[in-house]
């Protein structure tokens, strides 16, 4: 049963009732929330919180930050995404500054880091690589109230049950006394803290490493390395002593549709095929599985990814961001700078890879959203097709694979063009399952 306005919260009920000024929001929220107000929403909000244990001191001290915010939902509505090749992106992200940088705090913070590896066996370069790629050491955590961000985007039907349950996920923090409403200060989408996790994922996952009583990622370093390590290792299942990334090089000879992260074979399977390490020395003959990951075709950079990977890809899912966390990893660990390709890799512009999926949708393949964006679904349509033309089925489109399924194959772009091109809107997906994708600070 829905509470009536009149029922919530003496600060809730003033701050809905300002906050609530256009009927098109009214509409908007509407279409998800059994015809309710924004006001309404939010008394229905805190009968929910309540019930899930927050108290009432809490929710009113959160009162006056949760404010419907119309910017915050375009912002969620036109996301953007990855438009450079990897190389391109790891070269800016995983720079020569940031593996400096990284293993400094390594040495400043060497007791939390050494206390971290112990208990929950994450490697002091898998966290500080995180650590630089979503807010560079804590520098850039964003500039928005998080409570409003959540509240607007929980009113939202786009994905109105995950910001639902973030919201009060966020007044759980609050009510355990890590942050007050005033601290929370973060991304458009709601991420808290310097490794900037979604409320839920701090409400579980954070700890107190500096022993002041409180979990603080925002201000403590040592909170953000213990709080990392123990969500890398609880919730992203890290395998204790095992690799995650391995720079290789790949012979001409291998079979280039065993290249796929769905499909692992021991590392003396991968030696017997030609695959050897960057620098040309042999591979271990055993039986640790390992997948081969192409991320620009059989042309560009290449690597072992072993079960630790996974850990990245639910962090978050573009494959791009997730291989670069894990090659900065393995920089700041010690491993030698990627290897540039030979030659300069072609990649199809966002309008031909829109017709290319267009092209794949007509063939019967389930490409997701057709976008311009080269996700895992268009790479695996694009291998089948591959496969079925007779060509290297590397998962990486090319002109001579459009022009095969009847598509203008107009030269492919440079990677200058290929970076110059217009990004399109991306789809987030809530952390619980993959992260979502870099979202602005």
């Amino acid at each position: 049963m829905l509470r009536r306005v009149g029922m919530c919260l003496p600060g809730l009920a003033v701050v809905a009732a300002i906050a609530f000024a256009s009927p098109a929001l009214a509409q908007r929220g509407a279409s998800c929330h059994n015809g309710m107000s924004f006001p309404q929403f939010l008394a229905s909000l805190e009968q929910d919180a309540q019930k899930a244990g927050v108290s009432r001191r809490a929710i009113a001290e959160a009162a006056p930050y949760m404010v419907y915010d119309q910017g915050i939902v375009n912002r969620d509505r036109g996301q953007r995404v990855f438009g450079q090749l990897f190389t391109q992106f790891a070269g800016r992200m995983a720079s020569e500054a940031r593996r400096v940088r990284g293993q400094q705090l390594i040495k400043q913070h060497a007791q939390a880091f050494a206390r971290a590896e112990k208990e929950y066996g994450v490697p002091a370069a898998v966290i500080t690589a995180f650590w630089a790629l979503e807010s560079d050491f804590g520098a850039v955590q964003g500039k928005l109230p998080t409570l409003r961000s959540l509240v607007s985007l929980a009113y939202d039907c786009r994905r109105a049950q995950m910001f639902h349950d973030e919201t009060i996920a966020a007044l759980k923090i609050i009510d355990r006394g890590d942050l007050t409403p005033a601290e929370m200060i973060g991304s458009w989408a709601g991420e808290l803290g310097q490794t900037q996790f979604l409320p839920r994922h701090y409400y579980d996952y954070a700890v107190d490493y500096d022993g002041d009583g409180r979990r603080d990622l925002i201000h403590s370093a040592a909170d953000v390395i213990g709080s990392t390590a123990n969500y890398i290792a609880t919730g992203l299942k890290w395998k204790r002593g095992e690799p995650w990334l391995q720079e290789v090089h790949v012979s001409g000879n291998i079979p280039w549709d065993q290249a796929d992260l769905t499909i692992k074979h021991p590392r003396s399977q991968w030696a017997a095929w030609g695959v050897t390490f960057a620098d040309g020395k042999p591979l271990p003959n055993d039986k640790l599985p390992a997948s081969l990951l192409l991320p620009m075709g059989r042309h560009g950079p290449a690597f072992l990814a072993y079960e630790n990977f996974g850990a990245y890809t639910e962090w978050n899912n573009s494959l791009i961001y997730s291989t670069t966390a894990a090659y900065l990893a393995t920089r700041i660990a010690g491993a030698a700078p990627m290897r540039k390709p030979s030659a300069q890799v072609a990649q199809l512009t966002f309008e031909q890879i829109k017709q290319l999926q267009q092209l794949l949708v007509r063939a019967g393949f389930d490409v997701g959203k057709v976008d311009g964006v080269l996700g895992q679904q268009t790479r695996i349509a694009v291998k089948t097709m591959q496969v079925k033309y007779g060509l290297p089925a590397d998962s990486w489109p090319t002109a001579e694979l459009l022009a095969r399924m009847g598509g203008h194959a107009a030269p492919a772009a440079s990677a200058a063009e290929a970076a110059a091109e217009p990004a399109a809107p991306r789809r987030a997906a809530p952390r619980a399952a993959p992260r979502p994708l870099l979202p602005g600070r």
